[in-house]
């Protein structure tokens, strides 16, 4: 959950962040089904309200994505921005873009969806005033400094590198080029929003208003929210159901007795403590797939013992010295998959996915990581601990296994600890203090599927996620030169030289690939998974 800085103000959302919340209940079970059939599904309130450029976390994200469609959509199944609301997005430079947005799109309340729709929510979502957690994502955009200066007050209401040209069309300039920028424009923040957000703002956060599929029936903030499918909605991708009743859980176990006992649809977030019995239970109602979402262990390169020559054989041997196969298979029940690059396998080959990246740096090989630590000089201090929140059952586990896997391979049964801090908030605020002395756990879920997406706000000298302070010159000048490759197979390719240089240094060492995991009750049906691990809400059907 991190800000941005310089040239990379297109980072993002953390995967640990994702926290569940509220009050359980029971769901409908035997309500009406067929094409007016209402879906009952588990959920955890959202963090924020529900404003787009405020909203970086799953909760709040899942409902987004049944009520806004923006310039671009990415294809639940191939993970690819396809346009939307773009009739098209024009450029000669990869810097000054023309944008121009179809014809006949409304919002739910009937107000039309023109470019002042998009330009008034980008400014809102920018400005310092309005606090928006995303609002740098729209650090790109020439003028972005002057209405969210790093200090001091603003000194402009506007961004000047976004102008409306007319009913349909404006032109965005950004600060530098970046051709696969119209890629990005498919995650929340860059929603357009109705004049009622500006006019009536109080009463648009109790009962949103937006452009997609469904609208917002009603919000009872901790317990449940209702949406209908609306049926003036103008898109291809029109609802399948009548509607999604979304029940709040504190706990997700109490959702899933909910599911098999029939008082629940549809719950997508299966408890790692049912994982050993979940095909028994559903069979084939379980649904286990990659997600856009990796775990590392990151290193605090602001301490001068992690940062020393040779450490980067430290590091290496680390990797070495830990079993994934071992640990994905029995902690985590083949939900998660041994990590073979820095990004994830949804972005697939062509889209930068490298599955011989990290080769033998990241194959388990005991006698190969002994030597490979005292070749380093060995572990700073002597003893390796990871810090992890406590506060998240599962952490604890898996960090005790990779631990142990440590330390058997270095012949040494205090080589490594796991080093527990109380809250994800108490993690949190250690992480962004530089106060971690040691290697510490970190996760990240893509904001849109771009190799970039990956590398530069969690490598990117002073990027806005870049926890650990690590910098390269060459990784550096790398993602400058891909941000401004035209030919998109060539940036990527240089992409793939700046993840090398991630690999060579081992400036974090990649764990496992999470999957997204569902259940589902035979009332309903076609429930499938996108590649942020949300349900595709709207292709679900009632029996």
């Amino acid at each position: 959950m991190h800000g941005a800085t310089h040239l990379t103000r297109s980072a993002c959302v953390c995967a640990v962040a994702v926290v569940l919340a509220a009050t359980g209940c029971g769901g409908g079970g035997g309500a009406a089904g067929g094409p007016d059939g209402i879906v009952t599904s588990s959920w955890g309130d959202p963090q924020n309200p529900l404003e787009p450029a405020n909203t970086n976390e799953v909760q709040g994200g899942k409902v987004l994505d049944m009520i806004f469609r923006g310039l671009k959509r990415y294809d639940p199944r191939t993970g690819e921005a396809e346009d939307m609301l773009a009739e098209r997005i024009e450029t000669g430079d990869s810097t000054n873009f023309t944008v121009t947005i179809k014809n006949g799109w409304t919002f739910s309340n009937g107000e039309p969806v023109t470019a002042k729709s998009f330009v008034d929510a980008w400014n809102y979502g920018a400005h310092l005033k309005n606090n928006q957690r995303n609002a740098y994502f729209f650090g790109y955009i020439d003028g972005y400094d002057d209405v969210h200066p790093e200090s001091g007050q603003p000194t402009a209401r506007t961004m000047s590198g976004l102008k409306v040209t007319g009913d349909r069309t404006f032109t965005v300039k950004l600060t530098q080029k970046f051709s696969t920028w119209p890629e990005t424009l498919g995650y929340a923040a860059f929603s357009p929003l109705p004049s009622t957000f500006f006019s009536d703002h109080a009463a648009w956060l109790a009962k949103p208003v937006g452009n997609g599929p469904y609208a917002v029936d009603s919000y009872a903030r901790g317990s449940q929210m209702s949406l209908r499918r609306w049926d003036g909605y103008p898109g291809d991708d029109k609802a399948r159901n009548g509607g999604v009743d979304l029940t709040v859980y504190t706990d997700n176990n109490t959702a899933y007795t909910d599911l098999t006992a029939g008082n629940l649809d549809l719950v997508d977030d299966v408890p790692a403590a049912q994982l050993r019995n979940v095909t028994a239970d559903l069979g084939d109602r379980y649904i286990n797939t990659p997600a856009g979402i990796i775990q590392t262990l990151a290193f605090p390169y602001y301490d001068p013992d992690w940062n020393k020559p040779g450490q980067e054989k430290v590091r290496k041997g680390l990797s070495k010295a830990i079993n994934r196969q071992q640990i994905t298979d029995t902690i985590f029940q083949k939900t998660r998959t041994p990590a073979k690059d820095w990004t994830s396998p949804v972005l697939g080959p062509d889209g930068g996915y490298d599955d011989g990246l990290c080769g033998e740096a990241c194959t388990y090989d005991p006698a190969a990581a002994k030597k490979l630590v005292a070749e380093g000089g060995g572990i700073p201090g002597g003893q390796v601990r990871i810090a992890y929140n406590a506060d998240s059952g599962s952490h604890k586990e898996w960090v005790d296994a990779v631990c142990n896997s440590i330390n058997n391979a270095l012949g040494n049964d205090k080589a490594c600890v796991g080093n527990p801090v109380g809250t994800f908030a108490d993690y949190r605020n250690q992480i962004t203090a530089s106060k971690m002395t040691g290697p510490f756990r970190a996760g990240w879920q893509m904001d849109y599927p771009l190799i970039q997406n990956f590398l530069q706000p969690l490598y990117y000298t002073n990027a806005s996620s870049n926890d650990g302070k690590w910098n390269n010159e060459e990784f550096d000048r790398l993602i400058d030169q891909a941000n401004a490759e035209t030919d998109p197979a060539r940036a990527i390719d240089t992409f793939k030289r700046a993840e090398g240089v991630v690999r060579d240094q081992m400036a974090a060492i990649p764990l496992w690939y999470q999957n997204g995991s569902a259940g589902y009750s035979d009332r309903i049906a076609n429930v499938s998974l996108n590649q942020f691990s949300v349900p595709v809400y709207e292709e679900i059907t009632v029996n």
